[in-house]
């Protein structure tokens, strides 16, 4: 027998803790997009002695992929992760950033070969390594006819910048139809700016989950995210656990959404 204190007695507990809070959780309370703003893989390196922030970036790629399959397992059916800002492809140090490219680069790979998920980049593409920017495009064509979740990998990315290039293919289109200034500003719909960004034909996150416990958006998702419920985990982005992810869930479930009211 199991010793009570013993480690595969703690383990016990936690897998009986784990199926009362899936139960907790009805197909009619899960939210329909989740975004997952990941966060603390720097220090979670360093808190380990790791002399590289490779180590951190890794093991946060892997959390991503446990925290899809989470979703996928409760019924979500669009998810976003923040991997990658335009500030980060100007601020970084050149060394771990090469470091980050490569990992985001084989995360996408291995995404968009499990399960029937459907792949998409959001973000410039044009602001990417080459290499980096083929390697999503190839996962998106890879995935295109699948039926399943819908991953939105957020790289190269920042909020502004996607509604700048949004109203930009506004101002485009409208122009090419021959149409005046005075008729685009007088035509001009939240709806219709909606449309343009990059997950436009999406619905807008219902919850944005954000770890190690800072609380900012960081030029996320600003437009889309304009009535999200957000949820903020203590825990650096690499030790997420599943029970963090059902708690949200299920602190998602009890809200009132006011949508702005």
């Amino acid at each position: 027998m199991t010793p009570v204190g013993s480690s595969g007695g703690r383990g016990f507990l936690y897998r009986l803790y784990i199926n009362r809070l899936r139960r907790q959780i009805t197909a009619d309370s899960v939210p329909s997009h989740v975004a997952m703003m990941i966060d603390g893989n720097r220090r979670w390196a360093r808190q380990l002695g790791y002399d590289s922030a490779a180590h951190g970036h890794r093991a946060g790629a892997a959390k991503m992929r446990e925290f899809l399959r989470w979703c996928d397992d409760v019924g979500v059916r669009v998810v976003s992760l923040y991997l990658l800002s335009n500030d980060n492809l100007r601020k970084r140090d050149s060394r771990e950033l090469a470091d980050l490219l490569q990992i985001i680069a084989e995360l996408a790979d291995e995404v968009s070969r499990e399960r029937d998920w459907r792949v998409q980049h959001v973000g410039r593409s044009g602001a990417l390594p080459k290499d980096l920017a083929r390697v999503l495009a190839e996962a998106e064509e890879r995935t295109r006819d699948h039926a399943g979740m819908h991953v939105n990998l957020a790289v190269g990315y920042g909020g502004r910048g996607e509604i700048v290039d949004a109203v930009r293919s506004i101002i485009a289109k409208h122009d090419e139809q021959g149409g005046s200034l005075e008729d685009l500003a007088a035509s001009l719909t939240p709806e219709q700016i909606g449309e343009h960004l990059y997950t436009g034909g999406q619905p807008d996150p219902d919850l944005v989950i954000r770890t190690s416990g800072e609380q900012r958006l960081s030029d996320f998702l600003l437009w889309q995210s304009a009535h999200s419920e957000f949820y903020f985990v203590e825990a650096l982005g690499p030790d997420l656990r599943e029970v963090d992810f059902l708690r949200a869930i299920r602190d998602y479930a009890t809200r009132d959404r006011r949508y702005g009211g």
